[in-house]
């Protein structure tokens, strides 16, 4: 690393201002820091310095999503009948080239805007660019992920300001727009296999069309049914959630809230006699626990208090199994509530500061 450093502080004068390259200062310094722990302090204001930057901390999120990609890849061979080392590499020269286009299309745009404005590159698309094949179907065409991951980074983050300003999920908008813009590509029975030959029903539409999937607890747990690339593995899912709450970089409360909130939401429609089928299986399929363990969690889009976080949690679980039990033609609710819940979770944060305020001038008021 002392060679590279070295390298790098040798040809950096060419991208400084007044250097022959000082346009591409921003590509420099993207590539830089992500290279090494930016030397540069704040000049205003009291903070904790330390070598965890956004860059550092985005690239712990990549980590944890390693275990739930590589499940996908081969889950992807092995739902058109193959097994071993030819599912995984079956699966990997078609997951790839969807990672590859997300990224190619997203870094450029950010890239761009950057450069334009002067501005350093933002790092919150380290993750974004690898949620968003993830949460497709395998067989979504390579130009509708570039479409949708345009329509992500322009208007889900550059016209909000850029990461940290942005209000809904970049990925989820991803998806939505591409759900919503072409949907008879991102649903029915094909889409979620990589050979055209084959097609199946996915659980959640089993289970909101007959009440029940034909899949075992087992195979739904460990992945081994047709869904997007990265959700179908509740336990990879949950690995990837191990990371996140051992270094921190995850809110436990948000994300246990949302299982918690989908559980009893399952359970009330179960005790109506709505569904028949065992609350948890909700948990296990589908996006939600893909949802509530690295889109719910989002610090820029969740809520930033303790008490919102349990709030929104519930409620973003429990509005996720209301869509899929209300709505049978729309199974999967998960997308949708976490944007609903991104949109209300500002007025959540806004009301338990508000409340707090409240109960503390009562108590001056006491004590005067």
């Amino acid at each position: 690393m002392g060679g590279l450093r070295k390298f790098v502080d040798k040809i950096k004068p060419t991208f400084s201002e007044g250097g022959k390259l000082s346009f591409l200062a921003s590509t420099f310094d993207a590539f830089e820091t992500f290279l090494f722990v930016p030397n540069t302090t704040t000049s205003r204001g009291a903070h904790i310095r330390d070598c965890n930057d956004m860059k550092r901390t985005m690239i712990v999120v990549v980590v944890a999503l390693m275990p739930a990609l590589l499940f996908g890849m081969y889950n992807t061979g092995y739902q058109v009948g193959m097994t071993g080392w030819a599912a995984f590499w079956f699966g990997f020269l078609k997951v790839l080239p969807m990672i590859v286009v997300s990224y190619v299309v997203g870094l450029g745009i950010e890239f761009f805007f950057a450069q334009k404005r002067g501005h350093e590159v933002n790092e919150g698309f380290l993750v974004s660019g690898l949620l968003i094949p993830m949460i497709m179907p395998v067989g979504t065409p390579l130009w509708m992920i570039a479409l949708g991951t345009a329509f992500a980074v322009i208007f889900g983050k550059e016209v909000f300001g850029g990461t940290g300003m942005n209000v809904f999920n970049p990925a989820l908008v991803a998806r939505a727009f591409v759900f919503f813009a072409y949907t008879p590509f991102i649903s029915g029975e094909k889409v979620w296999f990589a050979d055209d030959a084959v097609s199946g029903a996915t659980a959640l539409e089993q289970l909101a069309t007959s009440g029940a999937m034909s899949y075992s607890t087992a195979d739904a747990f460990l992945g081994f049914i047709p869904g997007c690339v990265g959700e179908t593995s509740t336990l990879a899912i949950l690995i990837g959630a191990a990371i996140l709450l051992f270094t921190g970089v995850a809110s436990w409360r948000t994300m246990s809230f949302v299982f918690i909130g989908g559980l009893a939401m399952g359970y009330f429609f179960q005790a109506l006699g709505v569904t028949t089928y065992p609350a948890w299986e909700h948990l296990i399929v589908g996006g939600f626990a893909f949802g509530a363990v690295f889109m719910a969690t989002d610090p820029v889009t969740s809520a930033q208090t303790r008490t919102g976080q349990y709030i929104v949690g519930f409620l973003t679980g429990a509005l996720a199994v209301l869509i899929r039990v209300v709505n049978p033609a729309y199974p999967e609710g998960m997308m949708l509530a976490i944007l609903f819940m991104n949109a209300l979770a500002p007025l959540v944060d806004y009301c338990v500061v508000e409340s707090s305020i409240s109960r503390r001038k009562k108590r001056v008021k006491l004590v005067k």
